[in-house]
Formats: C-alpha cells, sequence, structure tokens
C-alpha cells in the first residue's frame, strides 16, 4: 500500500512536470529551406528570437561629417591607423566608438586625460589593434561578411569585452597513463552543453586542423576519419549551431551532409568564416596577449580568442543583418595588410 502510495505520487509529480513545461513553452517556428520531405527546416523558438532580438538594437549613427578639411593625422599626434580620415568623420567615428565600447567610462577608457597621444593605457593599445582587425574584416573578409560588414558594436555591444570571447580551459586530467581525455561525458559549453570533446576552438578556429572527415580511401592507412575525430568535429559543429542559433540544415542537406552540390549558399560562407576566424586568432588577437594585465587572460595565461559567437550571439546573421557598418566608410579600408598575409579565402588588395 505504501509503495503504491508512493508510486501514485510520483507519477503525479511527472505528470505535473511535463504539464509545466507544456504551458510555459512556446510553440517553435519551423522555416522550411528546402524541398518537401527532405527533412530541410530552420527551427526557431519565439521567446530566443524576442530576446535576440532585444540584443540587437543597434545605436543610431551621427550624422555624417564632410570629408573635406585637414585630415586626423596632420591635426592629431599619434594617429596610427586613421590618420587619412579627415577630422571631423574620425570625431564622429572616436565618439561612436566610445559608445559602442565604453559608454560608462568614456574617452579615459583608452586615453589619458590632459594627453590622448600617450600609449599609456593597455586598452588603446588594444583599440588600436582592434580597428585594424575591423578594417581588415570589411576589406579582404565580403566573402563571409558581405555588404555589411562588421563594427566595434557588432561584438561588443556597449560592453569594454565583448560578451562571447573564448579562452583555452583548464583541461580535464587524464583518467589513464594511454589515454588523453579530451572532455568526453563532460558538458562542453563551447559545444552546446555536449558530451563532445571539450577545445574544438584551438584544434579548428585556432589551428588549421581538417575538420572533414568523410573517409575517402576504404584503407585504414593514412585516414584519418576515425570515430574520435569524428567527435571532434561534431564538437565544432555543435558550436556553430549554438553561436548562430540554427539547426544543421542551415548549412548542409540532410541527406547528404557531406555533399557540397547538394548544400545551401551558407555552407560556402561558413568555410570562408572558419578562415576569417582562424587569420583573426593568429594574426591580431594572439599577439595581444603580452600587453593584456593577468586578470584579462585565461585559466592558462592564453589571451581572449575569437569564436562565431563572438560576432553571432546566437542569431543566424549578426545583429540580423542591420548595415551599421555602411555608415562609416573609414572602416572598410585596409592598405596596411600585405598581400603576402592574406591566408586562403580573404580578398586579395
Amino acid at each position: 500500500m505504501k509503495m503504491s502510495t508512493s508510486f501514485a505520487i510520483a507519477a503525479v509529480t511527472v505528470v505535473l512536470i511535463g504539464l509545466a513545461l507544456t504551458l510555459t513553452s512556446p510553440p517553435v517556428d519551423v522555416v522550411q529551406n528546402g524541398y518537401r520531405g527532405t527533412g530541410l527546416a530552420l527551427v526557431y523558438n519565439p521567446r530566443d528570437v524576442k530576446t535576440e532580438l532585444a540584443s540587437s538594437k543597434v545605436p543610431e549613427a551621427l550624422p555624417r561629417a564632410p570629408d573635406s578639411g585637414p585630415a586626423a593625422g596632420k591635426v592629431y599626434q599619434n594617429v596610427q591607423v586613421l590618420g587619412d580620415v579627415s577630422v571631423g568623420n574620425f570625431a564622429r567615428l572616436m565618439v561612436s566608438i566610445t559608445t559602442w565600447v565604453a559608454p560608462q567610462q568614456g574617452c579615459s577608457y583608452c586615453h589619458v586625460a590632459g594627453n590622448f597621444a600617450a600609449d599609456t593605457l593597455y586598452t588603446k593599445i588594444v583599440a588600436r589593434r582592434m580597428l585594424k582587425m575591423v578594417k581588415f574584416i570589411n576589406a579582404h573578409w565580403t566573402t563571409h561578411v558581405g555588404a555589411v560588414g562588421v563594427t566595434c558594436f557588432t561584438c561588443h555591444r556597449g560592453q569594454n569585452i565583448p560578451a562571447y570571447t573564448w579562452f583555452t580551459p583548464d583541461p580535464p586530467h587524464a583518467r589513464g597513463i594511454m589515454e588523453s581525455d579530451t572532455g568526453e561525458a563532460r558538458p562542453a559549453p563551447v559545444a552546446g552543453l555536449s558530451a563532445l570533446p571539450f577545445d574544438p576552438i584551438n584544434t579548428f578556429l585556432v589551428n588549421n586542423a581538417e575538420i572533414r572527415v568523410q573517409s575517402e580511401t576504404a584503407l585504414p592507412a593514412g585516414d584519418r576519419a576515425s570515430t574520435k575525430q569524428t567527435e571532434w568535429t561534431y564538437a565544432l559543429m555543435m558550436h556553430f549551431s549554438q553561436s548562430l542559433g540554427v539547426n544543421c540544415v542551415f548549412c548542409h542537406n540532410s541527406r547528404a551532409f557531406e555533399q557540397w552540390q547538394q548544400s545551401t549558399p551558407q555552407r560556402a560562407t561558413a568555410w570562408y568564416g572558419i578562415r576569417m576566424v582562424r587569420a583573426l586568432n593568429t594574426q591580431y588577437l594572439g599577439p595581444l596577449v603580452s600587453v593584456l594585465p593577468v586578470d584579462q587572460r585565461g585559466p592558462l595565461g592564453d589571451g581572449p580568442k575569437v569564436v562565431c559567437a563572438t560576432c553571432h550571439q546566437g542569431v543566424y546573421k549578426p545583429l540580423f543583418g542591420n548595415p551599421l557598418a555602411q555608415q562609416f566608410p573609414e572602416l572598410w579600408h585596409d592598405a596596411a595588410t600585405p598581400a603576402a598575409e592574406m591566408p586562403a579565402g580573404a580578398t586579395k588588395p
């Protein structure tokens, strides 16, 4: 009798929990992006979309000043990146950057009061490098960002440090002398809290590891397409899905995941994006670690990494495609990066 009562209470509890989840979880929206019957459908949660729309609100751009007048480099000292911009539009961009990155601190976040030319603050050195990075992206990675481009606001959203940067985690201890622990069976936040390898970022978005695991040979010699390698690739795919708020068929055809010919155009855009992120991490973020204070570094002493979520922040297109960058043409020209430093996939000057 006692067991029956306990069972009944447990059953009622399960039913109530299920009912609560049903009532509180909104119905999903499904957008078909391929032929019927092929499973090509994107699933969205209206509650998440509402939150993402609110977080993607873009500040109104200041009116553009005339391009005439003296260049900023002729008026101000130590202008190393935007010296050819007219002084009026240079001031407009500086005010905009303050709004995008340091609305609470103002100019003093990067500049020394009374001596704006000084490079005393590490934040100014970082900001200068980030300006170069923005120009590099807009000028040479239209294969990924298209005509929309990026600004500081794309990642920062009014915060000193973007909400979605990544540091190399302190690796878990090995479980045996013959096995290295890659983090399986532990929820990996960067991989959608899945029980997949915990660090696909260094593997694929810093280093140039092969992502494709589709075997092209019948024999094992030289074949990397193992189950373990596939788990690493799946971890990266989970990161893509989580970062963009989409499921697999945003890029892949569900009937033939490996076939480029049957994939969506977004898969090609992602291919370029992978190479762009690698270039940003190795050429721009990595060299900055020496100027960062200790509290701005990760548990292993490394600097922050750019990941897909840094710009996308849960949305298939950052800021839902708002073309804020088009109102700042000075962020689209990059004459400082030699063609020899351009990685595969970048648009040569």
